[in-house]
């Protein structure tokens, strides 16, 4: 518990979109649909990354 007051709620939840956007990519992939499976790998990186930007900005940082 806490580790869950330590990441945050919200934290928590994109982390675990995140690691559900990469099993639909590894299912995808896994059943031939190569170019889709791609597509939809790269949503979570992107999705980090704009995490990331906005927590830097919120905090000040440049």
């Amino acid at each position: 518990m806490n580790l869950l007051k330590k990441i945050g709620p919200l934290n928590l939840f994109m982390l675990l979109l995140c690691a559900l956007i990469i099993g639909v990519a590894e299912y995808l992939f896994l059943r031939g649909d190569q170019l889709h499976a791609i597509f939809i790998g790269l949503w979570a990186p992107t999705l980090l990354g704009i995490v990331i930007f906005i927590k830097q900005i919120l905090n000040g940082t440049k």
